[in-house]
């Protein structure tokens, strides 16, 4: 998988784990805190390693997906969730600002889709998960470029449901609405309220519903269902 080293990415790793699944993922580079997962999915009883890897790189995914398979033998589930935000009005919004968002948050599906798709078609099986937004659904103030990024990740994965099943490969898509992580620590009760009477759960979700979510789709619970966009958002309007 790809973004486990924190927030829902991180979450994911260790739902899988608990699960009983082996888990390959990667950040930009080997560091303490790559390490530091890899020790924590290892002492769930797992086998676990962590890669340096750009997956928004052609040759970086396909190199990565390759010592994968080296080390672990075969690929089943493919967890998609590298991705960044670079905020701004459409009147501010900067061309760079833009692509660089795009190259990440889409390029990276289509770069890892690509390189994992013959080894699953030649075992005639896999689950690819990606990991969209309700933003990309419903859009979002000063984040046309995020929210155009998870859309096309939204048709990106049905084109691919399409063209893969009949080897068994499904695609679908969970799409996470106001999740509490690391980054939503430092926001203001105040604000934290206002959003949150939006919801109609009146809470944001935690990044353990977004990874039960992933869980479902990638298992053998759900053989016939491919090409859905399952939204984790608490009843968000328009998700």
């Amino acid at each position: 998988m790809t973004g486990a080293t924190r927030g829902i990415g991180h979450a994911i790793a260790v739902r899988f784990a608990k699960e009983g699944c082996n888990v390959a993922f990667c950040g930009r580079a080997r560091n303490d805190k790559m390490v530091a997962v890899e020790e924590e999915l290892a002492s769930i009883g797992v086998k676990a390693k962590g890669y340096a890897a750009d997956v928004a790189n052609y040759d970086s995914a396909q190199a990565f997906v390759k010592d994968v398979l080296a080390d672990f033998g075969k690929v089943d589930i493919l967890v998609n969730n590298a991705g960044i935000t670079d905020d701004a009005a459409v009147k501010r919004m900067t061309e760079e600002q833009f692509d660089r968002v795009m190259h990440t948050n889409l390029g990276s599906v289509f770069c890892m889709t690509k390189a994992i798709q013959p080894s699953m078609w030649k075992q005639g099986h896999g689950s690819i998960v990606n990991i969209g937004s309700v933003v990309g659904v419903a859009g979002n103030y000063n984040q046309a470029n995020y929210a155009a990024s998870k859309a096309a990740i939204l048709g990106f994965s049905k084109s691919c449901a399409k063209e893969f099943a009949a080897r068994n490969i499904r695609v679908n898509v969970v799409c996470p609405g106001f999740i509490e992580t690391e980054m939503t620590a430092d926001i203001p009760q105040d604000l934290m309220n206002t959003w949150c009477s939006r919801i109609p759960m009146k809470r944001p979700g935690t990044t353990d519903e977004v990874a039960q979510a992933c869980v479902f789709l990638a298992s053998d619970m759900c053989p016939y269902i491919t090409s859905v966009m399952l939204p984790v958002c608490g009843g968000m309007e328009d998700a």
